[in-house]
Formats: structure tokens, sequence, C-alpha cells
């Protein structure tokens, strides 16, 4: 808790709005999302206190405040992973903060391999759920009851008001929206053909390494979470093509201007 406010205190000394800010959280290759923001002020990870240098290429390791159609925006553009050593409280450590700085609705974007036969290369998929696959829960060891309770509830995840209001967004944008459920695997390696068949039997649609420790956090602090996928590839075994993260990049590119569109049109819609 010591180290929540002592990055909540820094940003807030730096930084000021007057309204109940949208948390948005930026994965790979979907940092450009801040060019829609307005008069825009960044502050670099290594700067505030506590917080882990990025070292993911395609997360350029900033806060971002701004604003859409007068609606204060904080916006990471990346995040940390367990895959790179990170403890889990480091890893959940901006969303916390996101948290306590006032955001009760908070975006949560990834780039993701698509398990469904149905999802492909540049889809938008808004998460329905998830599985943990990771090994790790943020909430383990001691609770903070300044956090939240001993034993959140999980069972709406991810806020079907807002996914309702992400899909009607969608409509009116002519950006087709899919959904389904993320299954959080650890990494950094990409996952074999047999584990892919194993997530789908059990129900997931989609793969990434990341946002499951995000969305435990923001849902044990009581805010609200819209999860979106970026389908960037086809997971293992579905097509014949080799995985890299180079490849991802390069969908996530492709998207960033449909992506960006949607993502404005449902900050803007939360204040309707």
């Amino acid at each position: 808790m010591k180290e929540i406010m002592e990055s909540v205190d820094y940003i807030k000394n730096k930084l000021s709005w007057s309204d109940e800010p949208v948390g948005v959280i930026l994965g790979s290759g979907l940092g450009s999302f801040t060019d829609n923001l307005s008069d825009k002020v960044a502050l670099s990870y290594q700067d505030i206190p506590n917080f882990s240098k990025t070292t993911v290429v395609g997360h350029a390791g900033e806060l971002v405040k701004g604003s859409i159609a007068n609606q204060t925006v904080l916006a990471m553009r990346g995040r940390f992973h367990l895959y790179e050593g990170h403890p889990v409280t480091s890893v959940v450590l901006p969303i916390r903060v996101l948290i306590q700085l006032g955001c009760k609705k908070i975006i949560i974007t990834n780039a993701a391999g698509g398990i469904n036969d149905k999802f492909h290369p540049a889809d938008l998929v808004l998460i329905s759920d998830h599985i943990n696959f990771m090994g790790q829960n943020p909430l383990s060891g001691p609770n903070f009851e300044e956090l939240g309770p001993r034993f959140p509830d999980m069972s709406e995840a991810y806020s079907p008001k807002l996914r309702n209001l992400a899909k009607t967004c969608g409509e009116r944008l002519n950006i087709e929206l899919k959904e389904g459920v993320y299954a959080g695997w650890l990494g950094p390696s990409y996952e074999t053909p047999a584990e892919i068949r194993m997530l789908k039997t059990v129900g997931a649609d989609l793969v990434g390494m990341s946002t499951v420790p995000e969305t435990i956090a923001a849902q044990h602090a009581g805010a609200e979470v819209l999860g979106i996928s970026c389908v960037t590839n086809y997971a293992a075994g579905i097509s014949h093509e080799k995985l890299s993260h180079a490849d991802v990049k390069d969908v996530a590119d492709k998207v960033k201007d449909r992506f960006g569109s949607l993502v404005t049109e449902i900050i803007k819609g939360m204040n309707d």
C-alpha cells in the first residue's frame, strides 16, 4: 500500500484533473491510441516511484493524461508481465495506482492469439471471461482491506454493461466485434499446438500473456473492467505459420485506426 500511494502522490503532484478519469491499459502495438487524446501530458514509468522499466518492444512505458470530449483519460502505454521476471505485485501496481487515482472504469487491452476457428488476425474481441493458467494470483498473501475484500467475487469480471456499450459503439462505427474467453498464459514462449488444443477443450477462445492479473486486481478494488483483445495471430497449430512478436506488432499496427476509433467512442459513451 505504501508503494501504491508513493506512485499516486507523485502523479498527483505532476498532473491534475477535476473529473473522474477513465483508465486505459494499452497492450502490444496499441499505444498509438493516445494520438486520439487532446491536451496530452506524459510521465515516463522510469520517473514514477516503484514503477518498473518496460522491456518489451511495442510498450512505450509511459503514463499519458489527456482528454476525449472533456473526459479525462489516464492511459498506460505499456505494461509489466510476469514473464519479464516481475513479481505479480509489480505487474498489477499500475492498475492499482489508476484505481487510487479515481478510475472506476478501466479498459484493459491486449494482443492475443486466436484459438476460436471464427477468430482471425485483425479481429477485435470483447473479453467475456477469462481462465487463469498463469499459476499466480495477485491477491495471494496478506489481504489489504484498503484495496478490497479477502474473497472478491469474479462472476462478472468483465462488465456486461461496458460490453453492451462497446457493442453499441461498434455498430455505430460499423466495426465488427466478436466476443470470447481469454486464457492467461505465463509465457514468454508461445504455446505448443498440444497446449492450444487443451485450451480449446476447456473453453478458451483467445490466449495471451497479460490482462488476467490486472483484471483480478481491478475486481478486488471494485472497478468495472472492459477487456478488448486484438487478435494478432492464429494460435499455434491453428495455421502453419510460425509465431513471432514482429508479426504481432505488424497486425496491431494495421488495426490501430479501428481500435482507436472504437475506444474513443466507448469513452464518449461512458458519459451519456
